[in-house]
């Protein structure tokens, strides 16, 4: 798609993937809806498009586990931007740190589950009617290596993002006729603050392992970009 001029959300936006999500994009001529609950570094991040040309960027405050958020939250967006706005990156998340499944606080497994997979679900189905009207459209869920293999420790992470997984096999499935086109990434460890934040206490070397932030966001980038007769409808990003 062109993206020059157009519109484009991505949640999680204040730092990490998301916010080198929105700089790749930004790079590509495309304004951003900034979603993320930090208003602090969302302006932050806003002032670096702003620098880079992207001047009909703006940014809310949402949080992703509150329904009521999400709904007035993509309500006002559609407001904003109208029928600019193309595309939707599912990005935010945060991370349960790895621990068998009766070590897992309540709260912690509510956290993961509303934002990772319901925060995902509501956003996206706040927005589905508005893309649905367009010539083309674009959703991208940022998902995870988590979300299609199973691995020790991560028991409620993994079942968001399998859930995540599932959800958007069956928006493919659910809009294959329609002018909106569903991927999924699915990424080995990347490197930001989400697995301290967590609790993670990884090395240096450890997290050197991982894929740069903003590596996979040009990898993101490209597949909004690509002419219009094609479509990456899945792709997965391991660091070599």
């Amino acid at each position: 798609m062109n993206l020059s001029g157009k519109a484009i959300v991505v949640t999680g936006a204040s730092e990490g993937i998301g916010r080198e999500i929105a700089l790749a994009l930004a790079k590509r001529g495309a304004n951003l809806a900034l979603v993320a609950r930090n208003r602090d570094r969302l302006d932050q991040v806003l002032s670096e498009l702003h620098n880079l040309g992207s001047g009909d960027s703006k940014l809310y405050v949402c949080d992703l586990q509150k329904l009521a958020d999400i709904q007035s939250t993509a309500k006002q967006i559609i407001q904003d931007y109208q029928t600019s706005l193309i595309g939707l990156v599912n990005n935010a998340g945060i991370w349960q740190k790895k621990a068998p499944l009766e070590e897992i606080p309540d709260q912690e497994i509510q956290n993961v589950i509303e934002t990772d997979l319901l925060g995902v679900i509501h956003f996206t189905k706040a927005l589905l009617p508005h893309f649905k009207t367009l010539a083309q459209s674009a959703i991208i869920n940022i998902s995870s290596r988590s979300g299609i293999t199973a691995q020790s420790g991560q028991s409620v992470y993994a079942a968001a993002k399998w859930g995540v997984k599932g959800f958007t096999e069956v928006l493919k499935e659910d809009l294959k006729d329609s002018p909106v086109h569903v991927a999924g990434v699915y990424q080995g460890g990347t490197n930001t603050d989400m697995f301290h934040k967590a609790g993670e206490t990884w090395s240096p070397e450890k997290m050197a392992t991982f894929i740069p932030a903003a590596q996979l966001a040009e990898v993101v980038a490209y597949m909004l970009a690509l002419p219009p007769q094609i479509w990456l409808s899945e792709i997965h990003v391991e660091n070599r």
